[in-house]
């Protein structure tokens, strides 16, 4: 099995020449990246133990776990590990947050050394550890301040800075109104020198023009520098209820101002899904999130489905996706085994570290009579006992 730690490692200790990507533009990303499909940044998910899965299944672009900028400013070391980028996972992209312009900036300059291809600044996460202190999409509701954050860090380093986010903080953001953003006429972004001039529309055309918050604040980060923008289709305060709504990823796509690539995330789960998601809102990129779970080979899957690719086929630049159950357990304990070296070769550790993908893996779902069976895999702390349970369910419902 390929370690993680076989590869050309690229670490932020002792780098002060940062590479620097190339600018991305919508059609340059269109012509080398096609079909697009990107791996959400994930907290405890996407670390290189799961990145080199996906990357090796055909993820276009990987991203690294939420990175908090002032621990990464304190030098935290378990923040400081996750800079960790192995050169066969590019292009990767390093996703921070925090709540202070000043914090952000320095953390980004600390990112670049660890020459990632893109940086990505996280102003969509829900949760209330993040949120509630104003990080994340707690900026949603404090866009002058999300907009400062933008610009620092465009200004602060050379790499693309990128961002995702989500349709708004709340229902009330779902909804056209005349200056969604709530923002002045005239916008200073304090110790930047940068003033922005608003209509009263929000951002630009006629004055009293209605629009959605995630058109006009798509509109916004475009205008601070940001290359990219990801877009989840939930509110804040829908977190990861209901179903996403594209509808609005879609208005930001074809927006006659928008000049930068559009990356829709949320509930593609399928390869039907993607297709239907790129054909119907015209996003230059899908990013697969909890669908990913125990299932990294997705990416080939939509892939395939997207380039009317088939078994026989041999002209990918990617593994093909497994087919038995056989085949796909032996990729879920390939990625135990990498999960134990990541977590420094601690048995246990990595083991916990890999349950959820156990737990939502498509791989074990609808079988009959699996309850116990799922209880014991899931409690299971040595890999012996882990693989042993994995071999007894190819046993016992590989040929259903």
């Amino acid at each position: 099995m390929g370690s993680p730690t076989d590869a050309n490692v690229v670490r932020p200790v002792g780098n002060t020449e940062a590479q620097v990507a190339p600018t991305t533009t919508r059609s340059s990303v269109n012509a080398t990246l096609l079909p697009n499909v990107y791996l959400a940044p994930m907290e405890d998910v996407t670390d290189p133990a799961f990145r080199a899965l996906c990357k090796r299944y055909g993820a276009d672009r990987v991203y690294t776990e939420f990175v908090n900028a002032d621990a990464l400013v304190r030098d935290i070391a378990s923040t400081t590990r996750k800079l960790t980028i192995h050169d066969a996972e590019r292009p990767v992209a390093v996703q921070i947050y925090g709540r202070e312009p000043e914090a952000m900036a320095e953390a980004a300059r600390i990112v670049e050394q660890a020459q990632p291809d893109f940086i990505d600044i996280n102003f969509g996460c829900p949760v209330k550890k993040v949120a509630g202190k104003g990080a994340g999409a707690g900026l949603l509701r404090d866009v002058p301040k999300m907009l400062e954050i933008a610009r620092a860090v465009v200004n602060a380093v050379h790499t693309p800075v990128t961002a995702k986010t989500r349709l708004g903080w709340d229902e009330a953001d779902l909804h056209p109104r005349v200056n969604p953003l709530n923002l002045n006429r005239s916008v200073s972004f304090s110790g930047l020198s940068v003033q922005r001039s608003v209509s009263a529309s929000g951002l630009s055309g006629e004055a009293g023009r209605e629009s959605t918050f995630i058109v006009d604040l798509a509109e916004a980060l475009q205008d601070c520098g940001i290359q990219e923008l990801a877009i989840h289709g939930r509110t804040r305060s829908q977190m990861y209820r209901g179903e996403a709504d594209w509808t609005l990823i879609g208005e930001v796509r074809n927006n006659p101002r928008m000049h930068i690539p559009i990356i829709g995330n949320g509930d593609v789960c399928t390869p039907e899904r993607a297709r239907e998601c790129f054909d119907r809102y015209g996003v230059d990129a899908v990013m697969i999130g909890r669908a990913s779970f125990g299932n990294p080979w997705l990416f080939a899957e939509i892939k395939d489905a997207l380039n009317g690719r088939h078994d026989d086929m041999t002209s990918r630049r990617y593994d093909a996706p497994p087919r038995s159950m056989a085949e796909k357990v032996a990729v879920l304990k390939e990625h135990v085994e990498r999960a134990i070296e990541w977590c420094g070769n601690d048995e246990r550790k990595g083991i916990i570290h890999s349950r959820r993908h156990f737990a939502a893996s498509p791989v074990f779902k609808g079988l009959p009579d699996f309850r116990q069976t799922r209880i014991a895999l899931l409690r299971a702390e040595t890999v012996a006992d882990v693989f042993a349970i994995m071999d007894e369910i190819v046993e016992k419902w590989g040929n259903d």
